[in-house]
Order: C-alpha cells, then sequence, then structure tokens
C-alpha cells in the first residue's frame, strides 16, 4: 500500500492581477491558495520570485494538518539544507500545539524533494534612510513598535486579511498612526473552512510564520527593505512542556523562528526582525501606556476578528484571555477608572468569575497557560504586584485575592523585567533608546 503524501505541486505569479496562487495536494484532495497585494507594486523587482516561493514554503502547513501524513514531498521545488532544517522545524515546533491536542506523534515527519547547494539572494539595502514595513494588528505590541521606528525613515503598516475583509479594531488604531497602508488577502482554499464535514483533521498552524513571509513578499513588491515585527521576549516561553518537548502556541513568534526565518527574507532582499524582541511585555505595557492618542481605539480581544462578520464584537468582550491579559498587564501603568473605560465598565479584574483565568495567567492552579498570545508567568505576577501596590485599587477585591495567593517566594523583580533582557537582532537605525543607552 502506498504511504500518504502531502505535496507542493507548484505556484504561480499573476503580475495582472497583482497576487500568487499556491498549490497542494493530500492524496486525492487538491488545495490552492491565493495571496492578493494591494498596491500590488513592482513584480519585476529583484526578489520577488524568491519571495513568492518562500511564501509557498510556509503557507503548506496550513493545508498539511487537513492529513498530517508522515511524508511531505517538495516535488519540483528544490531546497537548499538550510531551508529543508528550517521547514521541517517550522513543521514540527509549529504544529506543536495542533499535534499535541490531535494526540499525534509528528516526530518521524519526513521532507522529501529536490536538493540544491544555494539560492541566488538578493542584496539587501542599506538600513539608513529606512523603508520599514510594520505588520499591525491593532494591539499594544505593534503600536508600540510603531512609535519605537518614528524616525527611522518612512515607514508604512502591512495588514493581512480576508478577502474584502477590514476590521474595525485593525482599522482605528492604524488611522490614529498616519502612515499608509500596504495590504495583502489571503484566500484559504475554502476546503480547508469545511474540515469538519469532510473529515479534515484541524487545529493550530503557525500562522505568524505565514504571515511574515506574506509580509516579506509585499516589502519587495513595495520597494521596501525591512519587516518590523512585534514579537516580544515571552513569546519564546513554550506554553508547556509535553513528554520533554516544548510547546509553544506562539512558536512562530519565538526567537527561534526569527533567527532562523531572517536568513531566508534576506534571499529575497528584506530584513527581517522584531523591535520588540529583548523586551517583556511589562515593559510595552509601561510604553503603551504613555501613548495615550490610542487608548480608545486599541483592541486585542480575539472576538473583534471573529470569522462571521455577525459575531464580530465591536467592543472588548471583557472575558477571554486575551483581555484578562491586557487589563492585568496595564493595570500597574494604567488608572483603574481608565482601564474600566477602555473594557466599557466590564474590566476583567472587576469580575470575580474570571479568578480560574488569571490563576492561569499567574501560574497558581492546575490549568497551563492558555493557548493563546499572552505573557510569561514571571510578567504576569509582577504585573498583578505592582497593580496591586497602586492606591485607586485599593477596592479591586480580585486582585488582592490573587496577589495573596502567589507564592510566598521573592516575586521577579520587576525593574529587571522593565529593562532589555534578551538576545536581538535589531539594528541599531531601528533600536530603541534603552539598547542604545
Amino acid at each position: 500500500m502506498n504511504e500518504p503524501v502531502f505535496r507542493y505541486e507548484g505556484f504561480r505569479l499573476d503580475p495582472g492581477t497583482g497576487s500568487l496562487e499556491c498549490d497542494y495536494s493530500a492524496g486525492s484532495w487538491r488545495f490552492t491558495e491565493r495571496v492578493s497585494f494591494r498596491p500590488d507594486g513592482r513584480w519585476d523587482a529583484p526578489g520577488v520570485t524568491a519571495a513568492a516561493r518562500l511564501v509557498y514554503l510556509l503557507a503548506g502547513v496550513s493545508y498539511y494538518k487537513t492529513a498530517a501524513p508522515p511524508v511531505i514531498d517538495l516535488g519540483e521545488t528544490a531546497v537548499t539544507g538550510a531551508e529543508r532544517a528550517f521547514l521541517r522545524d517550522f513543521y514540527l515546533d509549529g504544529l506543536g500545539e495542533y499535534a499535541y491536542r490531535n494526540s499525534l506523534d509528528l516526530s518521524g515527519l519526513r521532507i522529501e524533494g529536490g536538493q540544491q547547494a544555494s539560492v541566488a539572494a538578493v542584496v539587501p539595502r542599506a538600513a539608513s534612510p529606512g523603508r520599514p514595513l510594520i505588520p499591525f494588528g491593532g494591539g499594544i505590541d505593534s503600536i508600540v513598535t510603531v512609535e519605537l521606528t518614528r524616525g527611522a525613515g518612512d515607514g508604512a503598516l502591512f495588514v493581512l486579511s480576508q478577502p474584502g475583509a477590514r476590521f474595525d479594531a485593525i482599522e482605528r488604531p492604524a488611522a490614529v498612526t498616519g502612515l499608509s497602508i500596504v495590504r495583502a488577502e489571503r484566500r484559504i482554499d475554502p476546503l480547508v473552512l469545511r474540515s469538519a464535514e469532510l473529515g479534515f483533521r484541524n487545529g493550530h498552524v503557525p500562522v505568524t510564520g505565514i504571515l511574515s513571509a506574506i509580509a516579506v513578499m509585499a516589502a519587495v513588491l513595495a520597494g521596501r527593505d525591512a519587516v518590523v515585527m512585534s514579537n516580544e521576549w515571552s513569546a519564546s516561553v513554550p506554553t508547556l512542556i509535553h513528554d520533554g518537548r516544548p510547546i509553544n502556541h506562539q512558536y512562530s513568534k519565538s526567537a527561534a523562528f526569527e533567527t532562523a526565518f531572517a536568513p531566508l527574507a534576506a534571499a529575497a532582499g528584506v530584513r527581517y526582525f522584531s523591535a520588540l524582541r529583548p523586551f517583556t511585555e511589562l515593559w510595552i505595557a509601561r510604553r503603551f501606556a504613555a501613548l495615550t492618542q490610542y487608548h480608545a481605539s486599541f483592541r486585542s480581544c480575539n472576538r473583534a476578528f471573529h470569522i462571521d462578520a455577525a459575531k464580530r464584537l465591536d467592543h472588548w468582550c471583557g472575558v477571554c484571555d486575551k483581555c484578562c491579559f491586557i487589563d492585568l498587564i496595564l493595570a500597574p501603568f494604567l488608572p483603574a477608572a481608565e482601564l474600566r473605560a477602555i473594557f466599557t465598565g466590564g474590566e476583567p479584574l472587576a469580575n470575580p468569575e474570571l479568578a480560574g483565568q488569571f490563576r492561569a495567567l499567574l501560574g497558581t492552579s492546575a490549568s497551563s497557560k492558555p493557548w493563546e498570545c499572552v505573557g510569561e508567568v514571571s510578567e504576569c505576577r509582577a504585573a498583578a504586584t505592582m497593580a496591586a501596590a497602586r492606591p485607586d485599587r485599593a477596592g479591586t477585591t480580585l486582585l488582592h485575592k490573587l496577589v495573596a495567593e502567589l507564592p510566598s517566594a521573592p516575586p521577579a523583580d520587576a525593574a529587571a523585567l522593565l529593562r532589555p533582557i534578551g538576545e536581538h537582532h535589531i539594528p541599531d537605525t531601528y533600536a530603541a533608546r534603552d539598547l542604545l543607552a
């Protein structure tokens, strides 16, 4: 019996429609992904094909997960040894949560296909004056990155969405930045959206990795020299350890992914790095607290991005893990009344029914860290302790109860968490003053 195989079938550039189409197959199923760029830019620019190839390689993970066979066949797409190693890590680590939650062992995954010694690289442009492209999601991280990079050159935002979709939670803070927007629309094959009906496997994929590749292609088309991400230090911290293996919901936001992906982006002529890599969520929250012009428009609640527009909220839901984390991390730096206003009266820290979710963030319950893009336990404990010391939090009963439950060992040094604490790849041109001091 032939072993099932996931195959890369090829990709096509269509300058006429400003789009890239990527073809894949899993057994008898055929999938086509389409990415369109607006404005589409220069399709004859050096690096366009290399960037498109990168999108093609990474986007395949969304279709591989439908069956998760033991073999991936790259077909006629020859890769270097370094690219093959990167791609295997992208599948294994990027699908770590998917495998864990589907009780799968992907460790025997084989990637077959042609091999080549090297890929012709495009020489990156000089970093100064820069023309950075900043992927923007409307939350505190990307907002802080925008403000950190002002003065580093002619910056623009990058927004990726579904065809025809615009999210208010992105568009409102994007308007506050005053920057131009480079857009791309990603049309996932409709078959994947019918996973339950067709019997496909489903689960989390490393979507930030796919977004990163699309952003690199958008940067090449737009004549921009860098893709500047907003992934912080704690994105590298695993969500949990299972059978001795770290599983990280945020793998494609991690330092490991950034370090491995950057050379591939450089081959297309684009620098790729995170402006927030050496900083904690606590550091980012303190910086954001001073950016009062965004406080009425930013939103990190996932309910703002529901695929079904009828179920999409135009306000913070106030009960999800992201709402709890954002409230907690900002509580040391913003007045309690202002946070109540941001959450339109439904502030999570004022809701005793959310105690269990806060305990998961603080590591004081049997529950693991949420499968969300949230901070690390030490950051959350420092934030809770600092917030509880504020006079205007004297009446926040839940907060004081949570702090009283923290282990008796001294909490993490908040001062240390408010300084750079990790390695990074940030060019001096884009570095925060904290890194240049």
